[in-house]
């Protein structure tokens, strides 16, 4: 029987296999950038299912290697828009992505309350290390501190999901046995999510039609 969990966890085992090392390096650097957003937390469990099998390549050493150096690339490249382009110029494109505004307001605030050794920190946090990088960058936080700072808080976080997924690999074969148990769950999440971003986006059309207009100039005497 076809499963929609099956697949999709078939699907991204074997274009990591195909792809090897490089492929785990891209995805990393992608993630950490952070336009479009990628979730390591799908990414480093896979590859440490591979791991497990024994997939060439495929160590603890060099897969934690590739996905803390990816992860540096990316977090290096969104501190430079940051530098450079500053918080309005990632607003302007992150809007494109579905990248909401208020995701960036937040990461800016935790950095500035919270100063350099946030970007530690926050490499150790869903979604927010992810962004942690352009506050940084528009900041204008020395480059070497940022970099230290990125890989320490990046090493426990891709520790603990590559062993969760050598924990996974190990137990591949009865997960499978669950699968549609799972694609039932994923549909239900997704049904949520979209009726979420409905209601969301009929509040802010709503919000914006009842707003009052702004006064009509007065004419001068």
């Amino acid at each position: 029987m076809f499963s929609l969990t099956g697949f999709v966890f078939t699907t991204i085992l074997t274009v990591l296999t195909t792809v090897g090392l490089a492929g785990l390096f891209a995805l990393m650097a992608v993630e950490s950038f952070g336009l479009p957003p990628l979730p390591s937390e799908v990414i480093l469990p896979f590859a440490g299912v591979l791991i497990v099998r024994g997939a060439t390549g495929f160590t603890w050493p060099t897969v934690l290697l590739a996905a803390v150096a990816g992860g540096l690339v990316g977090a290096v490249a969104a501190y430079e828009v940051g530098r450079w382009g500053g918080p309005a110029l990632v607003r302007r494109w992150g809007s494109r992505v579905g990248l909401d505004d208020s995701v960036l307001a937040r990461t800016e605030l935790f950095f500035d309350r919270h100063g350099r050794a946030t970007v530690g920190f926050a490499r150790l946090l869903p979604v927010v290390r992810a962004y942690i990088s352009y506050p940084a960058g528009a900041a204008k936080m020395d480059r070497p501190t940022f970099a230290v700072y990125t890989v320490l808080g990046s090493v426990p976080f891709c520790a603990v999901l590559i062993y969760l997924g050598t924990v996974l690999g190990e137990h591949f074969t009865v997960l499978q046995s669950y699968f549609n148990y799972l694609d039932i769950v994923v549909v239900v999440a997704l049904a949520g999510i979209v009726l979420w971003a409905a209601v969301r986006w009929r509040r802010r059309r709503f919000t914006r039609s009842t707003a009052a207009p702004p006064p009509a100039p007065t004419a001068p005497p």
